[in-house]
């Protein structure tokens, strides 16, 4: 396992991490949920990532039991959860001092730590001002609760409100952002955020790297069943990833792994990881196997050389054009 700084910060977080996202809690047992932590953990895996909304709650409690039956020394592991969905009354979802101060203490109860390492706003709100979120989360880093706040899909002009507040009222602005980035989703994490790498030293935690499976090739021939795209609710998924565009690409380039002699799974999430602005990329799994798989992808990143990246690029076509200026 390799490891990088958090953005500017002196965190050490995984190149690999591994988040709960659609498994904790709801489509696996809590076996098997503590099973994948186990392996990622024995891998060198640090980082783990949750959020109020992973299941209503449930994936923070499987999380919290798991690390608590582990006993792993709580210098040897970074946890993290997300605020803004918490429930459906005015007071329980948002970016308000209430919903933050509150949802933080939830967290800290069902993950049964007494800090979360990085606490992220899930998603902006309009109806809060930036300022309150930012008191809000400075006051629970001040308080031991917090170490390092950070965003999850905010826009560029977002983060930098929340920077700028924060240094003009002598605050601690955030220090990382959630956004989704994989082969087919790239403008926003390659240029909008590409001056905010060079400000202020964004981290990233990346999440979808196989595109919500896409990128895994499993559907390359066929749509097989039991996957998170069969899951009631998760219809908007299945009608944004499934394109016949991505799935005749994604053949196309799993063509390009064996040439190299990896699978499609490990090419994608190597492609992620060799970008420098990726602090980490968080791998989600409900099988064994597929996590022991995910976990190799490092070994692909040095067989990603220029001409086989250049290959990448011209089946994606989605390269994004900087602004000239």
């Amino acid at each position: 396992m390799e490891y990088r700084n958090l953005g500017r910060s002196g965190l050490q977080v995984s190149t690999l991490s591994f988040g709960s996202w659609l498994t904790f809690g709801s489509q696996i047992g809590d076996d098997v949920a503590e099973k994948l932590m186990v392996l990622a953990y024995d891998n060198g895996v640090n980082f783990f990532d949750n959020a109020e909304v992973y299941a209503h709650g449930k994936s923070e409690v499987v999380m919290g039991n798991i690390l608590k039956k582990t006993g792993w020394s709580r210098d040897t592991y970074v946890v993290s959860s997300k605020v803004f969905w918490g429930g459906e009354k005015p007071n329980q979802k948002g970016l308000s001092r209430k919903h933050i101060t509150e949802a933080c203490h939830a967290a800290l109860k069902r993950l049964q730590v007494d800090y979360l390492d990085m606490y992220f706003c899930h998603r902006p709100d309009k109806n809060t001002p930036i300022l309150e979120t930012v008191r809000a989360m400075n006051t629970l880093i001040q308080q031991g609760k917090v170490l390092y706040w950070g965003t999850s899909e905010w826009s560029a002009q977002e983060i930098m409100e929340a920077h700028m507040v924060a240094e003009k009222y002598h605050l601690i602005g955030p220090t990382m952002e959630q956004p989704q980035y994989n082969m087919f989703h790239r403008d926003k994490f390659e240029v909008e955020y590409a001056q905010i790498y060079k400000t202020v030293g964004l981290g990233t935690t990346i999440w979808s790297p196989l595109a919500s499976g896409v990128l895994s090739g499993k559907y390359n021939d066929q749509f097989p069943e039991n996957t998170r795209l069969t899951k009631e609710g998760m219809e908007w998924l299945k009608e944004r990833s499934l394109s016949p565009e991505r799935i005749e690409k994604t053949r196309q380039l799993t063509k390009i792994a064996k040439e190299i002699g990896t699978t499609m799974p490990k090419l994608a999430i190597a492609w992620c990881a060799k970008n420098p602005n990726v602090s980490t990329v968080i791998l989600g799994a409900s099988k064994i196997h597929h996590l022991e798989e995910t976990l190799a992808s490092l070994d692909v990143v040095p067989l990603l050389t220029d001409d086989v990246m250049e290959k990448i690029e011209e089946i994606l076509g989605n390269k994004p054009v900087h602004p000239a200026f």
